[in-house]
């Protein structure tokens, strides 16, 4: 059995976080936490490896188009494309390609601890207009699903993270090959991991 250390987590820059410079910043956030980069690349990918990253999970178009039909219903809005989950999630895949193909993007494996929960909560939820203060998107961004749906474009949010551990063990296979992953220690690790913090004073 992996101890949780070992747990990876994917993330992806999407175009609007390059365009805007906000790289490093967001990086920053996933490393002070105490995660390790364990994997890197900046790529400008096609539509089709985009659809084959989002529909991975077979449940993922039911589930996708059932969470925008409740983010509407739970302000009392009805959703413009209709109530039919399967429908509402080919629009959103056909906006996701147009946004995810639109300019380079960058590619990162996190490992640690809770990697995929913990990067969940540093980046906040899905739509900006709802996620806290202290995350990336409750920082950096003040879109919502109303506006990108009003113009007719993807919410514009900055980071994919993989929504769980079994998750990203499907996505990162699909980013990066087994031999652009390294595996090193890190000096911080020792003050993470370490049972009994002995070899402080040595």
């Amino acid at each position: 059995m992996k101890h949780p250390k070992e747990e990876r987590t994917l993330v992806i820059i999407k175009p609007d976080g390059v365009q805007r410079a906000l790289i490093g910043e967001i990086m920053k956030r996933y490393e002070r936490v105490g995660l390790k980069l364990v994997g890197i690349k900046m790529v400008v990918p096609t539509e089709a490896h985009v659809e084959a990253h989002y529909t991975l999970d077979p449940a993922w178009r039911r589930v996708t188009g059932e969470k925008s039909i409740k983010a509407y219903t739970d302000k009392g809005l009805v959703h413009p494309l209709g109530t039919d989950p399967l429908k509402v999630t080919d629009m959103i895949l056909k906006k996701l390609k147009a946004y995810m193909t639109s300019g380079p993007v960058i590619a990162m494996v996190w490992q640690g601890a809770h990697a995929a929960p913990l990067v969940r909560k540093i980046t906040g939820s899905t739509e900006p207009l709802s996620s806290d203060v202290g995350t990336i998107r409750g920082d950096f961004v003040l879109d919502s699903y109303q506006m990108s749906d009003t113009d007719d474009r993807s919410v514009r949010n900055l980071v994919h993270a993989s929504g769980s551990a079994a998750e990203a063990e499907m996505e990162i296979p699909h980013w990066f090959r087994s031999e652009e992953l390294v595996s090193y220690t890190h000096l911080h690790e020792a003050i993470l991991y370490d049972v009994n913090l002995d070899g402080i004073l040595e």
